[in-house]
Parts: structure tokens; C-alpha cells; sequence
């Protein structure tokens, strides 16, 4: 798994979390350690780009959920150093952080499954950059 940062600037600066390669049990704490290291170091909207995943497991699926989670302002490290455990999403009481953390280009595959379990219904999902980007 490689991951990227780009900063775009339109209505609010928007961090581009670019990810590449599956993303499964191997490496799902990377996309984690590396979005609260960008939340940490003051980003607040962040566009997860997909385009270049071409599988995602159920640990990928729960990384997703822990950066919208870390976006909403919990923190992915607990006071003794390890993962806290997180509260399922809810429609209601987290629409708000959808402002804030968005999704573009998945594959056909990677958007079946996040179809399949319903966060393609939570997350809001671009296929254009630009259009991405001005959405925030």
C-alpha cells in the first residue's frame, strides 16, 4: 500500500489521501496512522481517493469508518497507546462529518462492496476531481 498526500484549495483546503494497492489486513493501519497523522497536523476535509484499489477486505472497510471517525474528532490512539474502540456510524448523529470526508473514483469492485454493506450510502462519492474538490 502506498499513500500520498495532496493539498487542493477551492471554497476550504482539501487533503487528497491517495491510496494505492489493496487495501486488506496487511495494511489498514497504515490508511489509519497516516489520516490521523493529517488530522493531527490540521486537515479537516479529506477526500480518500480510490482509484487506485482494486481490492478492499472488511479491515480496509473498518479503516474507512476509523478515518471518518478521526474526522468527526476522535482521536485513532487511545491514552495507553493502543486502538480504541469506536461506535458503530450512524446516519444521524455522524451526517455532519460527511462534509468533511468524501471518496473518489472507486473502482467498480471497491464501490460493489461499500454498496453491498451500505457506506456507499453514508459516504458521498465523486468521479471528477475538480467537482470533488468544490464540494466541500
Amino acid at each position: 500500500m502506498q499513500i500520498t498526500f495532496l493539498k487542493h484549495e477551492a471554497n476550504v483546503s482539501v487533503t487528497v489521501m491517495q491510496l494505492s494497492g489493496k487495501l486488506d489486513a496487511s495494511n489498514y493501519t497504515e490508511v489509519i496512522d497516516s489520516a490521523q497523522q493529517a488530522y493531527t497536523d490540521g486537515a479537516r476535509n479529506i477526500l480518500i481517493d480510490l482509484s487506485k484499489v482494486p481490492y478492499i477486505s472488511s479491515a480496509g472497510l473498518m479503516s474507512l469508518h476509523t478515518v471518518v471517525l478521526i474526522f468527526s474528532g476522535q482521536s485513532a490512539i487511545s491514552k495507553d497507546g493502543r486502538r480504541p474502540t469506536f461506535r458503530p456510524i450512524n446516519m444521524a448523529r455522524d451526517g455532519e462529518v460527511r462534509k468533511h470526508v468524501k471518496l473518489f473514483n472507486p473502482q467498480p469492485e471497491v464501490l460493489q462492496v461499500l454498496d453491498v454493506i451500505g457506506l456507499k450510502q453514508f459516504f458521498e462519492v465523486h468521479v471528477n476531481l475538480d467537482t470533488a474538490v468544490k464540494s466541500f
